[in-house]
């Protein structure tokens, strides 16, 4: 009995189908058939657009991640210069302390050598004898009145017994080294003076002299040299008799030897 109902229900089923379609018109079927080609054309581009969509997005990811790996070494490489620049930094601070303390010391040893000579040489009137500081150097100024006679060669007692007293006062100190320099004023020496032409070898004559004296009274001859300049160095104007007996004068420079500083500056 549920058997035959079924047959029955499908063959209603079936003719009530066949009528619908039946029923149906070529331009409705039509219709159909185009949207679904439609359907099917917009299904086919939006797959386009989703396959180049993901294509874009593997490009741009492969972009960022071959861009952040670029980054990464520059951050490395600006790392170590960074680095190698406070390496840099700190060996150059270090070289400038070092270079700072031998210039300290420097200063130091000439203060106590302006201190040892002027000690050694009180007593001396101002006007004939001088001791200063000068371009980290320190400058013994002697005149001619306390030296010499005029045109003169000799040393006077006086003079050299300033001159003692300063070999004194330097004897055993190798690290100064000695520049014995002879002046003249510019009026030239009396033709016929014995041995000399002219204010070149009045004032080279006299500085040998008082190298003679220096290095006799203690002082290493190595480190002593005598120079003349004769008027070519003139501390005022020749144009007065004052001023000319102040270029007539012998200048002792005292200069502290700096091998350790020029091998701190050989190194760098």
């Amino acid at each position: 009995m549920n058997s035959t109902l079924s047959r029955t229900a499908l063959v209603a089923l079936w003719s009530a189908g066949t009528l619908m379609l039946g029923g149906c018109n070529k331009k409705e079927i039509a219709a159909l058939q185009q949207q679904n080609a439609e359907l099917l054309s917009s299904r086919e581009q939006l797959q386009a657009q989703k396959s180049a969509l993901e294509q874009e997005k593997a490009q741009t990811e492969e972009a960022l991640r071959s861009n952040l790996l670029s980054k990464n070494q520059e951050v490395n490489q600006l790392n170590e210069n960074l680095g190698t620049t406070k390496e840099q930094l700190q060996d150059r601070e270090q070289r400038i302390a070092e270079l700072q303390r031998v210039l300290d010391q420097k200063e130091a040893a000439v203060k106590a050598l302006r201190q040892k000579v002027g000690d050694a040489l009180l007593g001396f009137n101002a006007n004939d004898l001088t001791v200063n500081v000068k371009n980290g150097k320190v400058y013994v100024s002697l005149s001619e009145q306390l030296l010499f006679k005029s045109g003169s060669t000799v040393v006077d007692p006086k003079g050299q017994e300033a001159l003692k007293k300063l070999a004194t006062a330097l004897k055993g100190n190798q690290d100064v080294n000695v520049l014995v320099e002879g002046h003249t004023d510019n009026v030239p020496i009396a033709r016929g003076t014995a041995g000399m032409k002219d204010n070149w070898d009045l004032s080279v004559l006299r500085a040998t002299e008082i190298t003679r004296i220096l290095t006799t009274a203690g002082l290493t001859p190595a480190q002593v040299t005598p120079s003349g300049r004769a008027q070519y160095l003139p501390i005022t104007a020749n144009a007065t008799p004052a001023e000319k007996a102040q270029n007539r004068r012998t200048e002792i420079i005292l200069t502290p030897k700096l091998d350790e500083l020029f091998q701190i500056l050989e190194a760098n």
